[in-house]
């Protein structure tokens, strides 16, 4: 399989890791640590170095209760890094929702829009899409994740009911609205999204079954990195969810990524290129054998 990301085409025979860079002061995970120009240009460095395949840039936290981010401010924090990451010879990836922002990225050489409201934001005061920006930027990749309602409200009224059968829906009807509209399915990755309004058994459930995904010919992309729903089934109370820090959070992780791999993933989205690139190898040369 191969997935069109703009500059490159890439080979998903083995699996490729996207390393997280989060140009916020409020993500969940890892808020303020690259928020600076400089310590996030040094961040996408330390991660091509550390074996990253692609980069990840984000300027606006989509975690849980997330507020909206104007559309100045979030060029603001993402154009330099983007300018800075297109010179380090991997795709670079630009998670956001806005069209103006998918527009001036793209513009300025990023190869994929992570969009976790899957192009279907209607918010530009421009009247622009994301689907026209999409169309008018033949090569680029785009990422369609699944999202229960809104950063806002998703883990205040999370989905009920079978999981997979409702993120497999909502996934084929925009893949299929996509390639109606012209979009080379190569150019098309999908991921169910996990933490975006599902219960942590919920998200285990969409790990265990995502081998349904694969059937739908499109590149497949899980981001576990972090997530709470790790932190709750290796906790012992509820009450230390919260806390527990980013240390402790590499071995679940990397666990979770492997796992996901296994299932049929091709790209894992991680804040821990190192440790998620060394267990990788480790599951390559095993496979190699089988």
């Amino acid at each position: 399989m191969q997935w069109q990301t703009g500059r490159f085409l890439l080979d998903l025979g083995t699996p490729k890791v996207m390393g997280i860079v989060n140009v916020t002061p409020d993500s969940f995970s890892d808020g303020g640590q690259h928020a600076s120009r400089d310590a996030a240009l040094a961040h996408c460095d330390r991660l091509v170095k550390d074996g990253a395949d692609i980069l990840d840039i984000g300027g606006e936290s989509t975690r849980p209760g997330a507020q909206e981010l104007p559309v100045a401010e979030e060029l603001e924090r993402v154009l330099p890094v983007v300018r800075h990451a297109v010179t380090l010879g991997v795709p670079v990836s630009v998670d956001t929702y806005k069209p103006q922002v998918m527009q001036a990225v793209l513009d300025l050489g990023a190869d994929i829009i992570n969009d976790v409201w899957a192009l279907r934001w209607s918010g530009d005061p421009s009247g622009l899409t994301g689907v026209e920006v999409i169309r008018q930027h033949a090569n680029c990749g785009v990422c369609m994740m699944h999202m229960h309602r809104d950063p806002q409200t998703m883990q205040v009224t999370p989905m009920v009911g079978d999981v997979m059968p409702q993120v497999l829906s909502f996934l084929q009807q925009l893949t299929q609205h996509l390639r109606g509209l012209g979009v080379n399915p190569v150019r098309i990755c999908i991921d169910p999204g996990i933490g975006f309004g599902k219960t942590v058994q919920q998200n285990f459930a969409l790990l265990a079954q995502q081998a349904a995904l694969l059937p739908m010919g499109y590149a497949v992309m899980a981001g576990w990195s972090r997530k709470s729903s790790l932190a709750a089934v290796t906790q012992r109370s509820l009450s230390s969810v919260a806390t527990l820090d980013n240390r402790e959070r590499v071995v679940p992780s990397v666990t979770a990524a492997l796992l996901a791999v296994q299932n049929g993933a091709h790209v894992v989205r991680v804040h821990d290129v190192k440790e998620t690139v060394q267990a990788l190898k480790v599951f390559g040369a095993m496979e190699q054998q089988c």
